[in-house]
């Protein structure tokens, strides 16, 4: 079943539509659910592929990943840490969140353990213990 997003030409809301099938989409009249308009364009989706836990890893170890990473600069570090994060395709929760954050404002790494000295803590050995 084909889902599609159109820009509603009435109420100028971006929908979805569901089909029942791919010929439907083709022959049927589309609706705005929202104002019950006709006057639809149907929009380019975004894609989604699924990727192996493999394949994300394998992304995650690739030395090109690490290119354009200054170790010194804060903000170079928080692209890193975002890209990387995106590469695991999970939550990886409030945490890392503020961390990042932090990182993009300007903050040193050595700042923001100071500030939360709990970071890390129950990660393990594999992670670096304590260490930001």
């Amino acid at each position: 079943m084909p889902i599609y997003e159109y820009r509603c030409g009435s109420c100028r809301r971006r929908v979805n539509i569901l089909w029942r099938t791919f010929e439907e989409a083709e022959t049927g009249t589309a609706r705005c659910p929202r104002c019950g308009g006709e006057q639809l364009t149907r929009l380019m989706s975004r894609v989604r592929v699924i990727r192996s836990e493999e394949s994300r890893l394998d992304d995650l170890a690739d030395p090109a990943s690490f290119g354009d990473l200054d170790e010194n600069d804060p903000r170079s570090i928080a692209r890193w840490m975002r890209k990387m994060g995106d590469e695991v395709g999970e939550e990886l929760g409030p945490e890392f969140e503020e961390v990042v954050d932090r990182l993009e404002a300007g903050e040193s790494p050595e700042e923001i353990e100071n500030t939360i000295p709990d970071l890390g803590a129950g990660m393990g050995d594999d992670f670096g213990g304590d260490d930001l």
